[in-house]
Order: structure tokens, then sequence, then C-alpha cells
């Protein structure tokens, strides 16, 4: 089974020993994203709302670099600082699908890279 990396400038680079993704055997495994903006290097850390719309554009840059679209995610992963969140994370991600939505789950943890409030991982198949 080979390996491919997925890398691009336009979703914040890794602070760590890990990759914005990897694709193997007709799958891409995408590493969490925060509200790390990749051009200003900027956390968007003030408002739940545009924090969730940062993440969600650093999961579609990735994603792009990969050739496909958030149409192909199966399975994504919520972390949150506060299940108080929830509805309005859920409000903004919900906003990205159309519909055929993957399966997920969504927790609540002690503490986040850099303090944010909402971290999403996914998986994608490369051929629906």
């Amino acid at each position: 089974m080979a390996k491919q990396l997925i890398k691009t400038d336009k979703a914040p680079a890794p602070i760590g020993p890990y990759n914005q993704a990897i694709k193997a055997n007709g799958l891409v495994f995408v590493s969490g994203q925060v509200a790390l903006d990749p051009v200003t290097g900027e956390l968007q850390t003030g408002n739940i709302l545009a924090e969730t719309h940062q993440v969600m554009k650093n999961l579609q840059a990735v994603l792009d670099e990969a050739k496909i679209t958030l149409e192909h995610v199966v399975k994504t992963n919520i972390y949150l600082s506060d299940m108080g969140l929830f509805a309005q994370v859920n409000e903004v991600y919900g906003s990205y699908f159309k519909g055929n939505y993957p399966a997920r789950e969504t927790v609540a943890v002690k503490g986040l890279p850099r303090g944010v409030n909402v971290e999403i991982s996914v998986i994608a198949v490369v051929d629906l």
C-alpha cells in the first residue's frame, strides 16, 4: 500500500510531527484543523461561528489539494472545548454539506491546541 502526503499552503502548516493529510488505499485522512488563518497566521477565536467557518475552510483547502470535496467525506470527528458550543458549531458545520452528511461524533475535551474552541478532522473517500 503506497501512501501519499497531502500538503497545501492554503491551510495551516502542521504544528507538530504530523501531516495535513495522507492519502492511502482510496481514503484521505485529514488531520484535525483549528481556526488558524493560513495567510495571517492568526487564530480566529473571538467568535465561535467565525472560528468554525475558518476550520471548515481549512478542511476544504486540504481536500482541494487532494482533488476531492466535502462531498467525499464519510466520517468527521469534532472536538469542542465546551458542549455549550454544540448548537452553533453544528449550525456552521451543517451549512458546508448538501444533505448527504457523513458519520460523525462530537465530544467535549478538557483542552485543545492553542486554546481553540473547536477542532475537526475528517476521513474521505477518493471515489464516490
